[in-house]
């Protein structure tokens, strides 16, 4: 049997590399000879975390739209076509049987490529709302791995599969792993755990509220793990103290969930798809700053659930204080909410796009 050839692309945040990262490694679980080649954005978390996972990852000189008018928006025409040149290079050298995108700045050049020399193409959309380079390369992809319901108003419908976001496999048995978690992060058994995420890079409108809130969510018998991201360590780390750890970023998200009673998050794709796998209440805060608003979408389909409590960032300094308070000392909500989003999850995921992509090996 010939080798197999993948190449995979998505970066930019965490929520497009590890998904990424993943399905590669159901892939080389499948094939253990195959290639697997990563393309992702030059300057982009991707470049760091990728060759960390093992494989090989190669940089394309693209950039999103900035909000305003910038040199860099003047420079996106000029980058756009050297890095359709770049994609048409590394494919025609790679030949790869299939091309998987899973979001990020890198994914339309190289999509769009495959696109044109009829390589086979899988797109992995995280969101409940798709962004307008995954609906432009839908057209002609051959396979869309979809997360939620009702995305045919994007795609088209006979393309659709709907398997749910990978996530990282060692999330599926976290209640084993309770002691452990709070042996690792010292943590009081006696006290509710509150889990705090603002995503990789950290959002400055939740470190904020923590920051305002914090003197009372203590007083509320809570103790609190903090992950407020590497732009914002120096700005936060003088509030490590007993019963409250400051951290830029968590490395074993499995005992942090495991250790967690209730958490608050942002609502970005792999967070939400993680956060029904593990099955803790959750408050999301979606970040505002986005692309079509997108993560507003991702938590309101698990609230449509009564799966988590929803605050949009205006909400929050009138109505933060008691939306919490009334859910930490409410048992039964807690429960309630876990049964729920836990109903949501889709633990296969990444076998089930796995197998889209194997049906396309020619």
């Amino acid at each position: 049997m010939a080798k197999r050839k993948f190449i995979l692309s998505g970066g930019g945040t965490g929520g497009h590399i590890y998904p990424a990262i993943a399905i590669a490694n159901e892939l080389k679980s499948r094939f253990p000879d195959a290639e697997i080649l990563f393309v992702g954005a030059k300057d982009k978390m991707e470049m760091q975390k990728v060759p960390r996972a093992g494989y090989e990852i190669k940089g394309l000189w693209i950039a999103g739209l900035q909000r305003k008018l910038t040199i860099q928006n003047l420079m996106l025409p000029i980058k756009f076509i050297d890095s359709l040149w770049k994609s048409r290079k590394i494919i025609k050298e790679f030949q790869p049987d299939v091309v998987i995108g899973t979001g990020g700045f890198a994914s339309g050049p190289l999509l769009n490529v495959a696109n044109s020399l009829n390589i086979p193409t899988v797109i992995q959309e995280q969101n409940s709302y798709p962004g307008i380079t995954n609906k432009l390369l839908s057209k002609k992809a051959n396979s869309i791995c979809v997360a939620y319901d009702n995305l045919e108003r994007f795609f088209p419908q006979e393309k659709i599969k709907l398997t749910g976001n990978p996530v990282r496999q060692d999330l599926l048995d976290i209640q084993s792993k309770r002691e452990e978690a709070i042996t690792h992060f010292k943590l009081d058994k006696n006290k509710k755990t509150l889990l705090i995420l603002g995503g990789s890079l950290g959002a400055r409108r939740i470190n904020q509220l923590i920051e305002k809130e914090l003197d009372k969510l203590l007083s509320l018998n809570v103790q609190v793990i903090w992950q407020c991201g590497k732009f914002y360590l120096e700005d936060y780390k003088k509030y490590n103290q007993y019963n409250v750890q400051v951290v830029a970023f968590i490395e074993r998200m499995d005992l942090v969930y495991a250790a967690a009673d209730v958490v608050i998050s942002r609502a970005g794709a792999s967070s939400v798809s993680e956060l029904c796998i593990v099955g803790k209440p959750v408050i999301f805060i979606p970040s505002p700053n986005v692309a079509e608003d997108h993560q507003t979408k991702n938590a309101q389909a698990i609230v449509n659930k009564k799966g988590a409590i929803l605050l949009k960032e205006s909400q929050l300094d009138e109505d933060f204080s008691l939306v919490f308070e009334s859910l930490i000392k409410d048992e039964g909500k807690q429960e309630q909410l876990s049964q729920n989003i836990k109903l949501l999850a889709k633990p296969n995921a990444t076998v089930q796009i796995a197998d889209e992509i194997v049906k396309l090996i020619k």
